[in-house]
Order: C-alpha cells, then sequence, then structure tokens
C-alpha cells in the first residue's frame, strides 16, 4: 500500500489544517509511524492529478485507489482590497503555522505577525485561525461574521474557547471592501451591518445590509475564512470521475465507489469540509469496499 501526499510531510489537514494546541503534531507524527510499521509506503511532494494521474497510478501497477485529497480550495468573496499584503486565505494562515512551525519563537517561516487581526466567517477553521493569530502576538483578534452568534456553523465549545481567549465578536457584519496603505499593505476593513430576513434556501435566516451603516475597523493582516471546495486538479485529469455542481466527488455511500471502476473516495473530498471522524469512517468504510474488491480479483 502506497500515501501519495502532495506536500513535504504526511498528515493532512490532522498535519497542516489544526492548530498545534489543539492537536499536537508529535501525535500525528506517531500515527503514521505506526502506518509506516505496517508496511505502508509514504511519498511525499506528489500532487495527484499533476505528478501523476489517477489512470498513470493504474498503468504503473495499482489496482486499485482510494481518493482522500480533501477540500483545500479556498473561497474568497471577491471583494475590493483581497489581493492586499497582509491578507490570506484560512488555508494558508495555517499552513504557514503548522505545517512550517510559524508557532515556533525562533521559526524563519514568512508570516504577518499583525498587531490587529480581521478574521472573516464563523466556522471552527475562523475559531482556529483566530485563536493561532492570537497565539502569534496580535493584541487584537475580531471574528467578524455575517449572521448572528446563534447562526454560526461553528460548535459552541469553539467559539467559547475564541472568547476565553479575548477574542472580539462582529457578528451582524458583512466585509464590503479591504483598504490599504500607500505600500499596498492592509490597515482597515470596510463593514456594513447586517439584519435577518427570511430563511434562505440553507434553512438559516439571510443577512440583509442595513443601508447607510459602513463602519471601518484598523486591521493589519485579515484572513477569509468563508470555506473551501475540493481541488480541481484530479476531476479534471480524470474525466470519466463523476462529481456534482461543487466539485464533490460523487460515491456510492455504502462502499465509497465513484463513478470509475476501482477508484473509491471518502472525507472532505465527498462531502465537503466537514470532521476528522466522518473522513476516518468514510475511510473505514471503502477499506471494506477495496479488500472485498481486490479479494474477489484473486
Amino acid at each position: 500500500m502506497t500515501i501519495f501526499e502532495a506536500l513535504h510531510a504526511p498528515g493532512g489537514v490532522l498535519t497542516y489544517g489544526i492548530p498545534e494546541f489543539r492537536l499536537p503534531k508529535k501525535i500525528v507524527e506517531k500515527e503514521m509511524e505506526n502506518l509506516k510499521k505496517l508496511g505502508v509506503e509514504v511519498k511525499t511532494n506528489v500532487v495527484v492529478g499533476c505528478s501523476v494521474t489517477v489512470d498513470e497510478l493504474f498503468s504503473q501497477g495499482f489496482e486499485a485507489i482510494f481518493i482522500s485529497s480533501g477540500a483545500g480550495l479556498p473561497r474568497f468573496m471577491n471583494i475590493p482590497g483581497e489581493n492586499l499584503n497582509g491578507v490570506y486565505s484560512a488555508n494558508e494562515f495555517l499552513t504557514r503555522i503548522n505545517l512550517m512551525k510559524a508557532y515556533k519563537s525562533d521559526s524563519q517561516t514568512p508570516i504577518k505577525r499583525a498587531n490587529r487581526v480581521a478574521v472573516v466567517g464563523g466556522g471552527n477553521v475562523a475559531m482556529d485561525a483566530a485563536r493561532a493569530a492570537k497565539r502569534l502576538g496580535a493584541r487584537d483578534v475580531y471574528v467578524i461574521y455575517r449572521r448572528s452568534e446563534n447562526e454560526m456553523p461553528a460548535r459552541k465549545e469553539e467559539v467559547q474557547h475564541a472568547k476565553e481567549e479575548g477574542i472580539i465578536f462582529k457578528t451582524l457584519c458583512q466585509p464590503t471592501r479591504i483598504h490599504g496603505d500607500s505600500l499596498n499593505f492592509v490597515d482597515k476593513i470596510i463593514c456594513s451591518r447586517m439584519e435577518l430576513k427570511e430563511p434562505d434556501e440553507s434553512g438559516r435566516r439571510r443577512p440583509v445590509e442595513k443601508k447607510g451603516s459602513e463602519f471601518e475597523i484598523c486591521v493589519d493582516c485579515v484572513i477569509i475564512s468563508i470555506g473551501t471546495s475540493p481541488n480541481p486538479l484530479i476531476r479534471r485529469s480524470t474525466p470519466d470521475l463523476e462529481a456534482n455542481s461543487w466539485g464533490g466527488l460523487v460515491v456510492d455511500p455504502k462502499t465509497g465507489l465513484t463513478s470509475k471502476k476501482a477508484v473509491y473516495a471518502g472525507g472532505d473530498v465527498v462531502t465537503g469540509a466537514a470532521t476528522v471522524i466522518l473522513a476516518m469512517g468514510a475511510g473505514k468504510n471503502a477499506a471494506r469496499s477495496i479488500d472485498k474488491y481486490l479479494s474477489e480479483l484473486g
């Protein structure tokens, strides 16, 4: 069995996405060592869909493939100023901290050690980014979310932990643009206040801008955490791999089998950004199906 990892260290989101204070890297490293002891080979710096395609893996002798490439493609708001220095996606910010070890005091990782940070979004990743920014030395960290706290998708305990650490919540606020100084570095974020109307297609009350309610917050770093989608590399390089409208791979829910023979998938690449527990369950389910498939091959 071989694991192909796109980055220089294995572990996926456990390594690059979850902060050290929530999941120490030593635990992930120990789990990876246990896999290697079982005979699993790990090849890093291999981007499937670019370095090698799914069909090329079959031609190399692999008889079944499990795709667990996650949902690492960040979404942005498409507002003015998102290209300024000091604006990050939450994925990039957390990867620099976690995988590139910017959390260490002597780290040379290039990252903005900001004084005032705005995190846009209300999910668990937004909470991780806000708390990580605080640990990097930020004096003030704001979480800006367009609905109320009751509608936040983050777990209640994650919100509570953020509050306990001094994170400032700006709910019912929607960023409209990011402003930069003469050197194109972020110096403020401009927001509008919102009010909630009737529920939208998601079942949550729809936020509507209050006219004339714009205000600004002086910040020197903005982290966008409004969701992610699966990276399109694998599906674009595998034409017979069916995906849905937002880019998630379509699988049989019982077996994890995709539209392509002997190709299985699970985790965020199927469900969209979810939990580690759900991804682990999908992996175990697919492993049973793959074992049955290979046994029948003889």
